[in-house]
């Protein structure tokens, strides 16, 4: 089986290290969702720049079907099929909403036509600049230009933070649809506990920069959620904080 593999992963800025011993696996290409959870600044988005390349890896690895991403440039681990939908969407302004999307093509099955079909606001929206979007709708084309690559994985920090409701559940049923029609796999940070619950297969939680839990989602325990993710009564009735 194809997968991802985090195992006792250290990273830091500069001097000031920030993940100590984070370990995590997800399987590619058959639809699992992991939740990566923890409370302010425990190194989820921190976990996700090192996976993607955007932070030198300073102990442990991290591989996809066994091949070592160590030293290795971020285009390159892109090309392995690792699409980020980065926190803060960051869409290129002055380019159409066309053009956005067009920028990451990859052949694959995921073309214009089919990202206009899961967001249809885009296909509404095709030749305006994306500084003239709203932020829910520059979100969409944040996460189809990641989809525009033709991932095997697609990572989410915090793509419905501070999006409408009405928005947030457009985007939170289009990741549904993800998982249960592509078989596309997801490592999703987000606050919106009840919604993880609804689509999430496991969990790991992170406290200062280590894998403290893993496993079934379900099996995230109210005393487990309260001690590390500040969340009384269990993940399903709660809010997790952000980096």
């Amino acid at each position: 089986m194809s997968t991802l593999d985090v195992e006792h992963l250290v990273a830091a800025y500069g001097r000031s290290q920030v993940l100590f011993d984070v370990s995590l696996s997800l399987s590619l290409g058959v639809g699992e969702t992991v939740a990566l959870m923890g409370r302010n600044g425990a190194g989820k988005t921190t976990t996700v720049k090192t996976i993607c390349g955007l932070l030198p890896i300073g102990g442990g690895d991290i591989r996809i079907d066994g091949q070592s991403l160590k030293a290795m440039k971020s285009f390159r681990i892109a090309r392995l099929g690792i699409g980020l939908v980065p926190e803060g969407r960051r869409c290129f302004p002055n380019l159409t909403v066309r053009e956005n999307l067009a920028i990451a093509a990859c052949d694959g099955e995921w073309t214009l036509k089919t990202v206009e079909a899961l967001f249809p606001r885009l296909a509404e929206r095709r030749d305006q600049a994306a500084a003239s979007l709203s932020g829910g709708e520059q979100q969409m084309v944040a996460i189809g230009r990641a989809l525009m690559i033709n991932p095997r994985l697609l990572i989410l920090d915090e793509a419905t933070e501070g999006l409408a409701p009405i928005v947030r559940q457009e985007i939170w049923q289009a990741l549904g649809q993800l998982k249960r029609a592509s078989g596309l796999a997801l490592l999703i940070i987000d606050k919106s506990s009840r919604e993880l619950a609804a689509i999430a297969d496991r969990a790991v939680v992170l406290s200062r920069g280590a894998t403290v839990w893993s496993g079934d989602f379900g099996d995230l325990s109210s005393k487990l959620s309260e001690r590390y993710l500040g969340v009384a009564g269990g993940v399903a009735s709660g809010v997790t904080g952000s980096d």
